[in-house]
């Protein structure tokens, strides 16, 4: 089937938003070529488990999409128009496997040598797009908190080296009550600002008390569903013929009944907690990937206004078959190396935080769990410095946000 035999009754396997999305901008579907409607199609068919922002972003590419005259549509997507496309992959069933058919023309475009020639498409496409659809403007300032160390006495090496020329580092923070004082501040300004899913707190453990108007997602939290999933993983590695891609297409369409979680009443949490551990190489057995990877998918999704992310010792390595096993209920904790990994992921978490709009006038702050160090980045503090003035991180929030 081609784009141009498209028609409604094709999609009425669809959730409902979505099939209502797609059937009232049939009309602009049927204009465009094959080697690009299922990439769309790959977003919207899950618009109705989506976040705000996403479905803000795939609402507005249609909008643009049918604000072009026939012969503009042709002019644009000329690129994609050029691309050879197989037979067997105009027979695939694209409407309502999408993503698995971008899989396959991924790897059909690399055979035939069409993958530069695809992604030079896809650039100026999407360059095309953000020039003539631009972004609301967001409705405050974005901020980014991590907290790391969890556990650790003490910690003789510098921390914060790769944001240290980006932000003033503070050496003299009180620590007392500092992950309340966090939580208090982020709270304020979901209470300010109540957008859905706009603020966030991530705990690699067990989450501490905290305001029900931040969105929750802790490692400790899915511990049963991530038992489940683990057990799953391991009855499909010992079926014959079970291979990584076979396992990643069985993983991608897991549900939350599949592992466990269709009790919490969020289905749009549920399906993104699923494809973060679904997803995400480690997620299910290590507590700061875990940590580290739900903060980029929350930054790169959900385009949060605040996210406090804490990081917890995670287990010590051992064997991947051991460790996926999950037979061992009480892992040994590595506190250090978990320190040390979670010292990256703050930097990781600041450049995310960047690639978002309006990156120009955010801000982060990251501090070393019950000790007096921490760094903070942010248009009004100068850069490549250090403070030696004591205060607390309420007073650090104050000068970050001012």
């Amino acid at each position: 089937m081609l784009p141009n035999d498209l028609k409604a009754e094709h999609f009425a396997a669809y959730p409902p938003q979505a099939r209502s999305l797609i059937v009232a901008n049939l009309s602009v579907l049927q204009q465009l070529p094959i080697s690009f409607v299922p990439s769309l199609l790959r977003e919207a068919i899950d618009y109705d488990y989506k976040f705000p922002a996403e479905q803000s972003a795939i609402s507005r590419e249609l909008l643009f999409l049918t604000s072009l005259s026939p012969q503009q549509l042709r002019d644009l997507f000329q690129g994609f128009s050029q691309l050879s496309i197989s037979s067997q992959l105009k027979d695939f069933d694209w409407i309502n496997q999408p993503a698995q058919f971008v899989e396959q023309l991924s790897a059909y475009l690399w055979t035939t040598h069409q993958l530069d020639a695809f992604r030079k498409a896809a650039t100026d496409y999407g360059d095309r797009m953000r020039t003539a659809a631009p972004l609301e403007p967001i409705p405050m300032r974005r901020l980014g908190i991590a907290v790391i160390g969890q556990g650790v006495a003490s910690y003789d090496a510098p921390l914060f080296r790769n944001l240290r020329k980006h932000g003033t580092y503070f050496s003299q923070v009180k620590p007392e009550n500092g992950l309340d004082i966090l939580l208090s501040a982020v709270a304020a300004r979901a209470k300010e600002h109540p957008v859905p899913y706009g603020h966030w707190y991530v705990d690699g453990a067990q989450p501490a008390d905290h305001s029900h108007s931040l969105t929750c997602v802790s490692y400790q939290t899915l511990e049963p569903a991530r038992a489940a999933l683990l057990k799953k993983i391991d009855a499909e590695l010992h079926k014959p013929g079970m291979g990584p891609e076979e396992l990643r297409t069985h993983l991608a369409r897991l549900l939350p009944s599949d592992i466990g979680m269709d009790k919490a009443g969020d289905e749009v949490l549920d399906r993104f907690q699923v494809k973060l551990l679904t997803e995400g190489s480690g997620t299910q057995i290590f507590s700061t990937t875990f940590a580290q990877w739900t903060t980029r998918e929350v930054l790169r999704r959900a385009q949060a206004l605040t996210l406090l992310v804490r990081y917890a010792p995670r287990q010590r390595q051992k064997p991947m078959n051991e460790m996926l096993s999950g037979s061992h209920s009480n892992p040994e904790v590595d506190a250090t190396g978990s320190l040390v990994d979670a010292d990256m992921a703050a930097y990781y978490h600041w450049i995310n935080q960047q690639r978002l709009p309006a990156s120009e006038h955010s801000s982060f702050v990251v501090w070393f769990e019950g000790h007096s160090e921490a760094l903070a980045v942010a248009p009004s503090l100068p850069h490549g410095t250090q403070s030696n003035s004591a205060m607390d991180l309420g007073q650090l929030l104050s000068l970050v946000l001012g």
